[in-house]
């Protein structure tokens, strides 16, 4: 299965935020959308991804001082991006390499949706039961 039909089926919303939103509104967002990282734009350029780990890491370096910082300041800036025709194969095997959990999906530089490793193992699985 290619990334295209992934986000073909699951929708292409893409949720984003700037890099200067506070850590705490960055957590709330990743609450009440119920999802476990976040895009970092900076206009239309993606220059981040503030993950669950990012603030697991965020707190653990600076305590809860890291709430009042902005998301730039915790966010992963060297992202790794998926293409809309490459395989889930393929996503799976960047994904376990790089210990990563989501990856932005960018055709034709722009941002088209994004991948987590749920939809990955959910797609693994209903190939593997057809």
């Amino acid at each position: 299965m290619l990334v295209s039909e992934i986000l073909k089926a699951k929708g292409a919303d893409v949720f984003h935020v700037a890099p200067a939103l506070s850590v705490r509104q960055a957590c709330q967002e990743l609450n009440d959308r119920r999802i476990g990282a976040v895009i970092v734009c900076d206009n239309d350029k993606v220059v981040g991804v503030f993950s669950e780990r990012d603030l697991v890491q965020a707190v653990a370096r600076d305590g809860e001082a890291a709430l009042g910082r902005q998301v730039s300041d915790y966010m992963t800036s060297d992202v790794i991006f998926a293409e809309p025709g490459e395989t889930v194969a393929i996503l799976m095997t960047r994904m376990t390499d790089r210990r990563i959990r989501h990856l932005p999906v960018m055709a034709s530089q722009k941002l088209a949706g994004v991948i987590s490793i749920g939809d990955v193992v959910k797609c693994q699985i209903a190939e593997a039961t057809h």
